[in-house]
């Protein structure tokens, strides 16, 4: 079963992030895929994160499809104007990838090249809603395709970021403009993540695309404390801190810590589905994966 057809039969889903090579070493995918094979229902592929030249999203992506993974293959507006994404998006099509999450990309000066030149020729919701148009056959110019794709559409949404009305108009936005799923930043506040929920749902957008928490198990609390200061909308709940600085073993904790919030947010109210963002710490999605699938509230 698909990813869209587990969230169209309003199943619980699982999903896992990989981060590509900075090489063109393909194994290295491979390699991964036997991490979270069989243990998570789809596994995003990051496009060039924090602004550092990667594998390619399509290149991973098709990867994954091979070694009998499903993917989602990520999308920036950063690197890419309207024609090459366009035409990226019919060769992904083209290689059977289905699944796309439409993002504005992490700014360049964060990355190691920070005179690189940004594109931003769309933003999130107009790649949004250039990819649904091609679902219906028609390119941006307003040619007709001979052939369309039918992409299963994602977004991101921040549930911490300020201001916090302005973040639910953009969700909405998101929505209106054709996402069917949303996969939101690392949870590290549940109060504010239930507040931004409860908005969510009297909206009535978690009817409308499937909300999957981020999960985000870290090692330190060195690790927290520079998401806290140097990533930009990100909201880290001072007891979680505290309770990295007092641990005897760090990652032990990181690791409860990260199975508690799974625990919390896979029970609250429109919660669809757990998307575990590891970073480089890709060995511990399995267990994640694991817990996020037991015992889902229906």
């Amino acid at each position: 079963m698909t990813l869209q057809n587990k969230i169209d039969a309003q199943q619980f889903v699982v999903c896992a992030e990989i981060a590509p090579p900075q090489s063109c070493d393909g194994d290295v995918i491979r390699e991964k895929a036997k991490l979270v094979r069989d243990h998570v229902d789809a596994v995003n592929i990051t496009d060039n994160q924090t602004a550092i030249v990667r594998l390619s999203s399509i290149a991973s992506a098709k990867i994954l499809l091979e070694e009998g993974i499903e993917p989602i293959m990520q999308m920036t507006c950063r690197d890419r104007n309207r024609l090459a994404m366009q035409s990226d998006l019919l060769g992904a099509a083209a290689l059977g990838i289905r699944n796309v999450l439409c993002l504005t990309g992490d700014h360049q000066t964060i990355g190691d090249q920070p005179e690189a030149r940004g594109v931003f020729d769309l933003d999130s919701v107009q790649l949004i809603g250039t990819v649904a148009a091609m679902n219906g056959g028609y390119l941006l110019s307003g040619s007709e395709m001979k052939k369309r794709p039918a992409f299963f559409i994602g977004a991101a949404a921040n549930p911490f970021a300020e201001p916090f009305e302005m973040r639910l108009i953009k969700l909405h936005k998101k929505v209106s403009a054709g996402a069917r799923f949303i996969q939101t930043q690392p949870v590290f506040d549940l109060e504010v993540f239930a507040r931004w929920m409860q908005k969510v749902v009297g909206m009535g957008l978690h009817e409308k695309a499937a909300i999957l928490a981020g999960v985000m198990p870290v090692r330190s609390a060195k690790t927290l404390q520079w998401m806290k200061e140097k990533v930009p909308g990100v909201r880290i709940h001072p007891d979680y801190i505290q309770r990295m600085v007092r641990a005897t073993d760090p990652e032990g904790e990181g690791f409860a810590v990260a199975i508690e919030m799974i625990r919390v947010l896979k029970n609250i109210h429109g919660v669809r589905g757990i998307h575990i963002m590891p970073g480089p710490w890709e060995g511990v999605t399995p267990a994640l994966a694991k817990e996020a699938s037991l015992h889902v509230a229906q």
